[in-house]
């Protein structure tokens, strides 16, 4: 049982937006971030891991309360880095070990990228780097379409797209459960502004594989349950192109959501190297 952790709720203006971020615990800083995971995707994580350790989490731009000036605005992962700079100066712990997860992996990249002095370490668990594949051209094109039939109205058909691009199996009627009846306003909000401004961007990010192999504490991590699924893939190709392993963690693609009591201790191993 997860002891209750004292969270400090604060928000930051940036250019362009107002981040909502959440503090917990005593110790080296570490940042968990997603895209468009929001910091309540991280919480049951977060507790288990500031018992010794500063935890920052964050509701990307535009997710959540995280509200943009202008909510037509793509979310980039250069726009995501430059955020989290501002809010680990802004928390001033000193450099952070940053652990980003699907489009957050790419946020961790970029930043490691752009400001390598204000990371200690980066663990990416599981990016959508499609730009490494060699099937990229094919895979970019059925980007295209699944954000098409969302944009047009076709929810569960555009997430059978996005599952079956992923890899991911799901049972029969699972998505039509899902997303086929009322939901809450405020995911559709979220799960919309990911198709129409964020997804596209995100894939089409091409690490700058000289800048990481420079970067100290580059660790890259994949679901023990995610073999042969579109992120699995990447990821590999992401180590294969650093001479880097993979980190093996619990679960798939959301196991830090779905068993963190599984996921913490593996995570603190990684941590605990990069002291």
């Amino acid at each position: 049982m997860t002891a209750t952790v004292s969270t400090t709720v604060s928000t930051l203006d940036v250019p362009g937006a107002r981040l909502h971020f959440e503090v917990r615990g005593q110790g080296p800083l570490v940042a968990l971030v997603g895209a468009p995971m929001d910091a309540g995707s991280f919480a049951a994580l977060a507790d288990l891991i500031a018992g010794d350790h500063t935890v920052l989490t964050t509701d990307p731009r535009g997710i959540r309360h995280s509200p943009l000036d202008d909510p037509a605005q793509d979310s980039t992962p250069r726009l995501r880095a430059d955020d989290l700079s501002r809010l680990l100066a802004h928390v001033d712990a000193g450099p952070a070990v940053v652990f980003g997860s699907s489009g957050g992996a790419v946020t961790a990249l970029a930043l490691a990228q752009a400001r390598p002095e204000q990371v200690r370490g980066v663990v990416a668990h599981e990016p959508p780097l499609i730009e490494l594949l060699p099937d990229r051209d094919e895979l970019h094109r059925q980007t295209d379409e699944l954000i098409a039939a969302y944009l047009s109205g076709d929810v569960v058909g555009a997430w059978a797209g996005v599952m079956g691009q992923a890899g991911i199996t799901v049972p029969d009627g699972a998505l039509e459960m899902m997303f086929g009846g009322p939901r809450d306003p405020r995911d559709v909000a979220d799960e919309r502004r990911w198709f129409a401004h964020e997804l596209h961007a995100t894939t089409h990010w091409a690490p700058d594989l000289d800048r990481l192999r420079a970067t100290p504490g580059l660790v890259i991590g994949i679901g023990e349950e995610s073999a042969g699924q579109l992120c699995d893939r990447a990821s590999r190709a992401l180590g294969q192109a650093l001479g880097l392993d993979p980190v093996l963690f619990p679960g798939d693609h959301t196991g830090f959501a779905d068993d963190p009591d599984a996921f913490a201790p593996v995570l603190r191993t990684v941590l605990d190297r990069l002291r």
